[in-house]
């Protein structure tokens, strides 16, 4: 059982080790895009 949880604890700490590499890693800044919606005002 003892093997069992020192795995689980092995997978997790090298999982986030590999997504903080691939955070620091790859370039994750969105495109930029211009966006236009048309607004109505009730003015009444």
């Amino acid at each position: 059982m003892g093997r069992i949880i020192k795995a689980l604890l092995v997978l997790a700490i090298l999982g986030f080790a590999a997504l903080a590499a691939y955070a620091y890693l790859v370039d994750l800044t969105p495109t930029p895009a211009e966006v236009t919606k048309p607004v109505v005002l009730d003015a009444s």
